[in-house]
Parts: C-alpha cells; sequence; structure tokens
C-alpha cells in the first residue's frame, strides 16, 4: 500500500468509529462461484468484537470525512479542524478486495461526510457496491450509509447491492434536530426509512433482492436531554413503522473543539447499556412501550438494576409465578430468564414437573429468577416481599460493556 492511500486509510477508518450500527446479522447465505469473491453465512460474518462489543471483521471506514453539514455533535463537521481525506470509488473497491484476499475483514461498512450534494454522496457510494459485486464478483458483506436527502432512485438502487441499508437518525427530537444539526430535517430521514422498508418488503414478498439484512439506525445518547423512556418509544415507533432490523444506541463522545451548547461529559456506558437491554425487552420479550416506560424512575433507567428486573420490582404482586403452570409471557417475564430459557421450560415442562435445580440447568440467571419463581420444591415464601431485595440482586456499582 503506497503511503497516500495509508494516510488516508488511517484518517477515514478514525472518522468511522463512532458509528456503532457494524453489525451484519442477517445477511443471508451466500457464496461466490468458480470467479467470485467472498462469502457470507446466515449468521452475518461478525466474528471479532471490540471490548464494547462493536464489530472489526468488516472494513469499516467513510469514503471522505469532508462534510457540507455542521452538526454540533459530528467531528467531522464543516467547521471542525481535522485532517481531511477522501477515497476514489476504485481506492475503496481496491481496498475491499485486497483485505479481504488477504483475510483481514470479511466485508465492508461505507459511509460518507456529505460532499457537493446528497445526490453526488449517495452515486459515489452505491458506485463502490456496484464495482464489488459486478467487476470482482464480491460475495461478502456490504452494509452502506444511505443519505436521507438523496434522490428515491438513488437509495432504490443502493439497495440491488448493499445486503444493509441504513441511515442514522442522529437525534430523536425535532427539537434536538433544529438546534444541534440545523441543516438536517427529521422527516426526509423518516421518509427515506419508510421507502427503504416498504421496498424491503415488496421485495420479500416478491422473492427478489433489496437490502436483504434489513435496514438499522443509530441515535446518539447524551447530547441532548432526551430521556431513556423517550429514547425507547421512539425506538418502538421506528421498529412498528419502518420494520428497522436494529435500533443501534451511541452514546455522545465529547469531541475536540466542540460546541458550547453540547455536554461537557459523556454519559456513562452504562446508560447504553441498559438501553440496550430495553430495547431487546421490545423486541423479544414481547414488552410494551409502557411496560418498559415502567421501569424507568422519571423516565430514566437505574444503572445498577437492569430494566427488566427494575420492572419486576415495581410489580412484585405479580410474583413469584409457577414455572410449571406460568404462560409464556409472564415467564419471559421473570428477571434471569431469556427467552431461549423460557422456551427449554416450556417444552420441558410438558414431560416432568420442574424443580430449581431443573431451572439452574436450564438457565444461567437463576439467582435473580429465585425471588419470583415457584418450582416442585422452592416456594420463596416472603422472599419477593423483602425490602433489601433490590439491594440483594442490584449489580456491582462498575462500567459496564455493550454486551
Amino acid at each position: 500500500m503506497d503511503e497516500i492511500l495509508a494516510r488516508k486509510l488511517r484518517i477515514l477508518a478514525d472518522a468511522a468509529k463512532y458509528d456503532a450500527s457494524c453489525s451484519s446479522s442477517g445477511a443471508p447465505k451466500r457464496a461466490a462461484g468458480k470467479d467470485g469473491l467472498g462469502s457470507t453465512t446466515g449468521a452475518g460474518i461478525c466474528h471479532a468484537y471490540t471490548p464494547d462489543g462493536r464489530c472489526i471483521s468488516l472494513l469499516k471506514i467513510l469514503l471522505t470525512n469532508y462534510c457540507l453539514f455542521d452538526c454540533a455533535y459530528c467531528v467531522n463537521r464543516r467547521s471542525s479542524n481535522v485532517r481531511r481525506a477522501k477515497f476514489s470509488v476504485e481506492e475503496v473497491v481496491t481496498l475491499t478486495v485486497e483485505f479481504y484476499k488477504r483475510n483481514y475483514i470479511e466485508g465492508l461498512f461505507l459511509s460518507s461526510g456529505i460532499i457537493k450534494s446528497p445526490d453526488h454522496t449517495m452515486e459515489l457510494l452505491t458506485r463502490v457496491a456496484k464495482s464489488l459485486r459486478r467487476d470482482h464478483g464480491f460475495r461478502g458483506y456490504i452494509h452502506l450509509k444511505s443519505i436521507p436527502e438523496a434522490s428515491p432512485w438513488l437509495i432504490e438502487e443502493a439497495g440491488l447491492y448493499a445486503d444493509r441499508l441504513s441511515i442514522n437518525l442522529e437525534l430523536p427530537t425535532e427539537a434536538s434536530l433544529e438546534r444541534l444539526a440545523p441543516e438536517k430535517d427529521g422527516a426526509s430521514i423518516q421518509g427515506a426509512m419508510a421507502q427503504i422498508g416498504s421496498r424491503i418488503a415488496e421485495a420479500k414478498a416478491e422473492h427478489r433482492r433489496f437490502s436483504p439484512a434489513g435496514q438499522s439506525t443509530q441515535v446518539i445518547v447524551g447530547a441532548d436531554a432526551t430521556s431513556d423512556e423517550a429514547l425507547i418509544r421512539k425506538s418502538a415507533h421506528l421498529y412498528g413503522s419502518f420494520g428497522l432490523k436494529r435500533v443501534y444506541y451511541s452514546a455522545f463522545s465529547p469531541i475536540p473543539d466542540g460546541s458550547t451548547i453540547l455536554p461537557l461529559k459523556a454519559p456513562p456506558l452504562q446508560r447504553e447499556h441498559r438501553l440496550y437491554q430495553a430495547d431487546w425487552l421490545l423486541r423479544y420479550y414481547d414488552f410494551t412501550p409502557d411496560d418498559v416506560a415502567e421501569a424507568t424512575e422519571d423516565g430514566m433507567f437505574a444503572l445498577d438494576v437492569d430494566p427488566k428486573l427494575a420492572w419486576a420490582l415495581k410489580n412484585r404482586h405479580r410474583f413469584p409465578v409457577d414455572v410449571n403452570r406460568a404462560d409464556r409471557e409472564m415467564l419471559l417475564r421473570v428477571p434471569g430468564l431469556g427467552a431461549r430459557a423460557v422456551d427449554k421450560i416450556v417444552r420441558a415442562r410438558r414431560h416432568t414437573s420442574l424443580r430449581l435445580d431443573d431451572v439452574a440447568r436450564l438457565s444461567s440467571g437463576l439467582k435473580r429468577a429465585r425471588p419470583f419463581l415457584i418450582a416442585a420444591d422452592h416456594r420463596p415464601t416472603g422472599l419477593t416481599d423483602r425490602l433489601d431485595l433490590r439491594a440483594r440482586l442490584a449489580e456491582p456499582a462498575q462500567q459496564l460493556s455493550l454486551f
């Protein structure tokens, strides 16, 4: 690699590190033919993760960190005093192919600042994916960040070549966007999400290929005063209205020469962790937005207990539940029991009456579940009502990673 290209790579890989949505889950199984290159598996291709849960097996770069916009929270904003660089389409294609051949990566995550115009930027991003697919037979994973202000037909074309498209919502309210990113329009962002969501649904129904791994978005946490409850309600709206695959929560990180309207300190990473846990309650545990909101205190999740435990402690009258009789929906609300463990319990109890040791073999979370469960040999008389139950189950005060 020549020195100029290496310098660009250092700048533009570093500039992409603030984007959390680099998971490749949901991609279909795919293998290259005799003259092709790359493959994916049904479980996705991200096998290596950083300590905070972010994938490192994708080539994760910006096409450029030049940008016409001046979003206050962005290190690459127009007024920022950072080193700038720009890849050509051919350079990104070459890096992807060569890195894949050396087994450095298994796919590409490509975003960009806005240069010249949204249409021009979206066209360049799509040309990268198109060249990889058509000119090099690349069958690996490709995730493109879509530009919401770009023409709909350009986003349509991108979906033909990318496994996943995503558009960053950035901030959950119009008021926050107007204050911190006045050049962005929330209606345009959600309009583009709706367009992608509709096309994905149509393609599935017609058995055609269009962004087969779905679409995702990212929300910045802590750059404004939005509460956890408001963030989760916004996510529920996005899942329900646009069929998003994932909403990613990215804790705001103070940037060099940041605006005075920004917070001086980053929010605790534990807050980000709690939001992901609450998000899973929506997607996998049959919690409604109102249920999740009930787990908050003044709109914020506690840092010492997870949202499901917080909900259970506020609803002690619904516990303990009988592991041998309770329906699946109620078992999913027992702290410490994951969705897979609940399914194992439901299957196992068809053949035998479950004892506490049986539950321990089916779930690793028995310590938290025990006060909330009745088993054949266990009835927690008075335990669920203990005043010190929260203190007994609270996590040690420490900064946890995302996953």
